[in-house]
């Protein structure tokens, strides 16, 4: 991936949440800023892409049960 260099994780990795997320509006039926995941939260990589533009990766991860939230590697910790 460009100046970003490569991902940082894999995919089927253990991660936890680095940081509180909140809804960024990719959620329309949470209010916005509205809190979907407390930090320290586990969850599972389940796919990696980038953003189209910056080629940023992007790790789509899964916490509990059909919540998959789309965060930044500075976001996500390995367990």
């Amino acid at each position: 991936m460009s100046d970003q260099g490569p991902a940082k994780f894999e995919w089927g990795q253990r991660v936890r949440a680095a940081a509180d997320l909140f809804n960024d509006g990719s959620f329309p039926e949470q209010r916005a800023e509205a809190l979907l995941v407390k930090a320290g939260e586990p969850g599972e990589i389940v796919q990696i892409g980038a953003h189209v533009e910056t080629e940023t990766p992007i790790y789509l991860v899964e916490f509990g049960e059909r919540k998959v939230i789309g965060c930044l590697a500075e976001e996500i910790a390995p367990v």
